[in-house]
């Protein structure tokens, strides 16, 4: 009202100066009024053309959120309405999701209604729901420490199947590590780069596991947009890692948005071993003599090798598992070679065959807690596979291009 009362006073105090005739009054009258009428009737109708603040393309939207009515109040979506303007400060979570029959079969047809997500017990309105078929980001990362039981070359030919059953379009960062950690390719399609990277490889010494996943997660894939995944093949034991920890690397994958799924191989005996050759243990439980032909002889650090212990290696393989659950992955066993390229292929094909789902958390929270999610299906008898909680951040959801996902808040302010 004050408003008014201040221009009136203008245009009154121009009439009695004779600066405007009286016909010009009505035209300055209008422009004076005229941007308080244009505030008073924005915002509510921002947002819908094109693609919204939200992070959602209009292609994927479901139904609207509700508009809240006065001040200060919010419409459980995230928008906060000030007086008629709508300010919208909010993240979209955005889960991929798999969904299998008993038998292991994709369900590859079901729709935005069979599915309900809770956060912290709370069910949520899904926002966001697509059928996934769009091109993905592979981190392929090989442990190639001595302490593997199998052939160098075995490796890689299962490696090298694994990047052939992806689609061309589908790209695939190669890495190895021992005691160094080495990048042999960017993300590439190219297919004839990747299979010479991946025969690069070359076997080295100790095991640099918390390292070569936390380079990984946090220097590469999480500079990458859309979908990404890593495939890790290792036995889980890290012998020499020199920043990253074990509860620091689970961590940071509840914190991405990359999907990991852990190729696990043994390198356990009775006896323990180094690769596949028995030692007897030493006193004190780490260490051992190896049984070799054709003299045994002590092993010094440096050398190579898995655990040494049976504790190492359960602690290694809930390592693999966590890692795996709390990124929304799959656990896979690797002990044989028809068992690493049956596990290469399912990772493959579980990349092609997701949905994703996403969501405004109808409550906000402080930055770095932990969120609780819970996804379930109307139909009976089905196994659904999605992480199971996230790292809360300040992030705010960028639009993405028309057809593809929106952004995760994983990646963003941490």
């Amino acid at each position: 009202m004050s408003y008014f009362k201040a221009e009136a006073g203008r245009a009154a105090e121009i009439i009695n100066k004779k600066l405007l005739k009286p016909s010009a009054l009505v035209v300055l009258l209008m422009l004076m009024f005229l941007p308080g009428t244009l505030q008073a009737q924005s915002g509510k109708a921002r947002g819908n053309t094109g693609t919204g603040s939200t992070g959602i393309s209009r292609g994927n939207q479901t139904d609207g959120a509700d508009e809240g009515a006065s001040t200060g109040n919010t419409n459980g979506q995230g928008e906060v309405v000030e007086g008629d303007v709508i300010r919208v400060n909010t993240t979209l979570v955005t889960i991929p999701v798999t969904v299998k029959d008993r038998n292991g079969r994709y369900l590859p047809d079901l729709g935005k209604d069979d599915f309900h997500i809770f956060e912290d017990g709370v069910e949520q309105r899904i926002a966001y729901f697509a059928t996934v078929d769009q091109p993905f980001t592979v981190a392929l990362v090989i442990d190639t420490s001595n302490s593997t039981n199998f052939k160098l070359e075995d490796i890689q030919n299962a490696a090298i199947a694994f990047v052939n059953q992806l689609k061309p379009e589908d790209r695939v960062m190669v890495v190895s590590f021992d005691d160094s950690i080495r990048f042999l390719t960017e993300p590439t399609s190219d297919r004839e780069a990747l299979v010479r990277a991946i025969r690069r490889t070359r076997n080295g010494g100790d095991t640099r596991l918390y390292d070569a996943v936390d380079q990984v997660l946090r220097e590469r894939l999480k500079k990458i947009e859309g979908r990404k995944a890593m495939v890790l093949f290792t036995d889980g034991v890290d012998t020499s890692s020199r920043r990253a920890t074990y509860e620091g690397t689970l961590r940071l994958a509840e914190e991405q948005d990359a999907l990991c799924y852990p190729v696990a191989y043994s390198t356990e005996n009775p006896l323990g071993s180094i690769g596949s050759q028995p030692r007897l243990p030493l006193p004190g439980g780490r260490g051992g003599i190896i049984i070799s032909s054709p003299y045994p002889r002590i092993p010094v650090p440096g050398t190579g090798g898995g655990g040494s212990n049976n504790e190492e290696y359960r602690l290694a393989r809930a390592y693999l598992l966590e890692l795996a659950q709390r990124s929304g992955g799959r656990f896979y066993n690797g002990d044989t070679l028809m068992g690493i390229s049956q596990a290469f292929e399912q990772v493959a094909e579980e990349l092609r065959r997701q949905y994703s789902i996403g969501y405004y958390p109808k409550t906000a929270g402080a930055i770095g807690q932990r969120r609780q999610i819970k996804v379930r299906v109307n139909q009976p008898n089905l196994v659904v596979t999605a992480r199971d909680s996230y790292i809360f951040s300040q992030a705010k959801t960028t639009a993405p291009e028309t057809g593809k996902n929106p952004s995760n808040p994983f990646t963003k302010g941490n």
